[in-house]
């Protein structure tokens, strides 16, 4: 077994048995810390699209292997939820034939051969080039600094590089192939593995400066740290409040920052995969993305502006399917008036999500406000119901209003929870399942939509807009948008020990006139951003 292969195998063996790694929850009792002061951490398998870009940023990979040959991560709503990571043996095949897959890619490609080598080999077996590169590539690989001891783990990989084969043509490069292969097999690359030291607090571990700069990299980048944030946990940099705030900066001023908030909105909202052809995805992809990069990098501010903005950013083609004016230089930002529309509400990609039955769902959308702008529970259906059917008690019905007046009889066991969700959708009913405004149900002109909408206990709106508007003078998008950060950031759901932290990270979010990449920093200058709480067990 190549070295440190035998280690993914122990610890994927290790999950296997228990289903997940690090489990946190309320039923295993109080936390051992104080929340304000760290929060719990399990270990965390980077989920596909952090193995990609890793990948990406180590060796040149572009061709997403992770998304080709993993299983796809389960969403809940994000992709990094580490209570729910399980191993299996398809897991360990998959690994090793990406492993393989992508060593042999990097070694048949000259130039990315010469990146990764940073010497010429005098000959096959040459030890101080093996080791010049080792030197190179593993502090990269493992996100932390190495020892003499790591690097003389790989060094019988050369036994290979001279081995007669008749049928392959050994050489240096297969042993730094093999190399790769194994790294890329290794627990500390494939997971995300949290030691710290303890503190003076029982229960309380300061993390090292290689430890928080992996912390920044995959909240802010979703990829692994780049060399000055490398160096600047080589440096202690990161050991200050300062230091990670500057750092935290200067990511943010990244590419792949932004793509990294479009990412936490699209799996937080809900609509990071929508019914719609390639050309009209791009275009609302586009657009919420356009209001994300303005509300929080480009024109810093209050982020309630990413549900109340009065424009919207469109090409002629997007604009003519909304019934907008055109932008004056074929692409750009529109005004809303007079269309009922505000924010992020408003956009195609949000009315398109929560979709059901080949057309809107007042149901579905309704549980998509109260689960990820309100951040409340909505119980599942009871086992007996079919939710995947429409409702049946009236489908003589010809309008879907009436259609759906089982769920309004208090006298159905459905009326309890669809009086939560289904008035919300109803007040969305005039924008189609791609986000066109209509007067009618589809193809059924008699059937006037009314596009009344009610937050049962909150206010009654008509529209994206008032609904918007109804959400964020009531405070429920601030909390939820805290909530569901600190969700992600955590690689967990937050439990009910986590409320008082919620709450002081809510008033602070406030506080800063809800300036969203203000609060993002703060985040990671906080001293509980560098600690990590004992788990429970």
């Amino acid at each position: 077994m190549l070295p440190r292969v035998a280690g993914v195998m122990a610890l994927v063996a290790i999950v296997a048995c228990t289903g997940q790694i690090g489990q946190t929850g309320d039923r295993a009792g109080p936390p051992a810390v104080d929340p304000i002061l760290a929060v719990e951490s399990g270990v965390r398998r980077l989920s596909q699209a952090e193995l990609d870009n890793t990948l990406r940023d180590l060796l040149g990979e572009d061709t997403t292997p992770a998304t080709r040959l993993l299983n796809e991560d389960e969403f809940r709503p994000f992709d990094n939820d580490y209570t729910i990571q399980q191993a299996s043996d398809a897991l360990i095949t998959s690994l090793e034939a990406l492993a393989e897959e992508v060593a042999e890619r990097a070694m048949s490609d000259a130039a990315r051969r010469a990146a990764l080598v940073p010497c010429t080999p005098a000959n096959a077996g040459d030890e101080q080039c093996f080791r010049e590169f080792l030197d190179a590539f593993l502090p990269r690989a493992l996100r932390r600094a190495v020892t003499t001891e790591d690097i003389d783990s790989y060094i019988p990989l050369l036994a290979f590089a001279s081995e007669d084969n008749a049928v392959v043509d050994n050489d240096f490069y297969t042993a730094v192939e093999l190399a790769i292969s194994a790294v890329l097999q290794d627990p500390e690359f494939l997971y995300r593995v949290e030691q710290g030291t303890p503190g003076d607090t029982p229960g309380l571990l300061e993390l090292d400066g290689y430890e928080v700069a992996s912390r920044m990299s995959y909240l802010l980048w979703a990829s692994m740290p780049d060399d000055p944030l490398l160096a600047a946990a080589a440096a202690g940099t990161l050991d200050s409040p300062e230091g990670r705030g500057a750092e935290a900066l200067r990511m943010l001023e990244d590419a792949k920052a932004r793509t990294q908030l479009h990412r936490f909105h699209a799996m937080w909202l809900g609509y990071r995969s929508i019914p719609h052809s390639a050309e009209l995805a791009g275009a609302f992809n586009r657009e919420t993305s356009a209001l994300i990069d303005r509300v929080i990098l480009d024109e810093p501010g209050s982020y309630l502006r990413l549900f109340t903005m009065d424009e919207t950013f469109v090409d002629d083609s997007l604009a003519d399917h909304y019934g907008l004016p055109r932008p004056a230089d074929g692409e750009g930002w529109v005004s809303y008036e007079g269309t009922g529309r505000a924010g992020i509400l408003g956009h195609g990609a949000l009315l398109a999500a929560f979709s059901k039955f080949e057309d809107t769902s007042p149901t579905q959308r309704g549980i998509l406000v109260r689960t990820r702008f309100m951040c409340e529970e909505v119980p599942r259906p009871p086992p007996d119901v079919d939710a995947d059917q429409p409702p049946q008690g009236a489908m003589d019905a010809l309008c879907k209003y009436d259609r759906y007046a089982e769920h309004r009889d208090q006298s159905s066991s459905c009326a309890g929870c669809h009086s939560l969700v289904d008035p919300i959708g109803f007040g969305l009913e005039n924008y189609d399942v791609a986000g066109r405004y209509r007067e009618h149900d589809d193809g059924l002109p008699e059937c006037l939509i009314e596009g009344s909408g009610e937050i049962v206990g909150v206010g009654a709106f008509n529209g994206p807009a008032e609904l918007s508007r109804l959400l964020v003078d009531n405070d429920y998008v601030d909390a939820c948008a805290v909530q569901q950060f600190l969700t992600f950031a955590m690689g967990r759901p937050t439990t009910t020990y986590e409320a008082e932290l919620l709450q002081e990270m809510v008033e602070s979010f406030r506080t800063g006139q809800h300036d969203f990449k203000a609060f993002i920093i703060d985040f990671i200058a906080s001293d509980r951003f560098a600690r990590r709480a004992q788990e429970r067990l």
